[in-house]
């Protein structure tokens, strides 16, 4: 008898680990909502005075939030992949939603991507799977005459999530880790720390049409993907191709260059974003955006990725895929 009693709690208990491990981890509610056009004023107010952008991820173990992002934006939260990895429809790094979401009693924050992709695939209606394939890179190498970097004195420190904000500090949650950010608007200048990759902190002059970037404590890793930002944010979230670290340089390193903007923003448009070329003889008005000709100091982001012994080039990598199947455009009903 006593066989048999525990040869039934045995299998009870199978039973009961088997229906745990097919239940996907999800949010208890969520909401979905389409974004709101960003307010300037509210967005220049919480730059001045520091605090919660309203874009991005906050991600902790009771709540989670998504602002003013595209679904493959989300992917790359839910997936753990990079946006150039993401093959799916164009309308999809365009359409952008808010999500606000109440984590499970018990949850941490890593939970939350799975419980990500949990939501997309439910109120999205997302199907996707993994392969591997050529894709088309700027790949960052060591360049002939051999690297010209300065070793970094100190070592970059993992962000503290619990840490409290400095003034003008804003913190968001990045697909790869926290990231904290800092804006000075009476200088124009911006820092960006992405704790062990290093920081970066750079300065628009209208006057040059140049951009004064200074990296501290990067890798090369590090480099690579805050160059990649800077395109994606001048080429309004489409650019076409990553730049990957391919030099095999260990360390943290310093550098400071001074790149045209219009050098930057015509290798942006070579890597496949679309931004639009001002009309004959207005290139100097304001906002628009400099074309290849205009005068100005600074160098290319060629010559500046050489001065450090580096260059970029155009390769083909073997990476792995994310493949949308089928995606909806719009959610079901919260």
């Amino acid at each position: 008898m006593r066989k048999k009693f525990r040869n039934l709690t045995i299998c009870l208990a199978l039973m009961a680990t088997g229906a745990f491990a097919q239940t996907k981890p999800s949010f208890e509610v969520a909401t979905i909502k389409p974004s709101q056009p960003l307010d300037q004023a509210r967005l220049l107010a919480t730059l001045q005075s520091g605090g919660k952008l309203p874009i991005g991820a906050t991600i902790d173990s009771r709540r989670a939030e998504y602002l003013y992002l595209d679904l493959k934006s989300l992917m790359t939260y839910a997936y753990g992949v990079k946006p150039y990895q993401i093959s799916g429809p164009d309308w999809m790094a365009t359409t952008r939603f808010d999500i606000v979401a109440k984590m499970p009693d018990g949850s941490t924050k890593e939970d939350a991507p799975k419980m990500l992709q949990s939501l997309l695939e439910d109120r999205f209606k997302l199907a996707v799977h993994r392969t591997s394939a050529e894709h088309p890179v700027l790949a960052l190498v060591v360049g002939k005459s051999g690297p010209k970097l300065k070793a970094s004195a100190e070592k970059p420190v993992a962000i503290d999530v619990d840490a409290p904000l400095k003034p003008g500090e804003m913190k968001a949650d990045g697909p790869e880790g926290p990231v904290r950010l800092k804006v000075d608007l009476a200088t124009g200048t911006s820092v960006v720390d992405m704790g062990l990759k290093g920081k970066m902190s750079y300065k628009m002059n209208p006057a040059t049409q140049t951009m004064h970037i200074e990296f501290s404590m990067t890798t090369m890793a590090g480099l690579a993907d805050m160059m990649t930002q800077l395109m994606t944010q001048l080429g309004g979230g489409t650019t076409g191709r990553q730049i990957v670290d391919m030099t095999g340089i260990q360390g943290n390193y310093d550098a400071s260059i001074e790149i045209s903007l219009a050098e930057i923003v015509a290798l942006a448009r070579s890597a496949g974003a679309d931004i639009p070329v001002p009309p004959p003889g207005a290139a100097g008005a304001a906002g628009n955006v400099p074309v290849a000709s205009d005068p100005g100091g600074g160098t290319s982001v060629t010559d500046a990725i050489q001065s450090m012994g580096l260059k970029l080039e155009s390769r083909k990598a073997v990476v792995d895929q994310l493949i949308v199947d089928h995606i909806e455009k719009t959610p079901t009903e919260n």
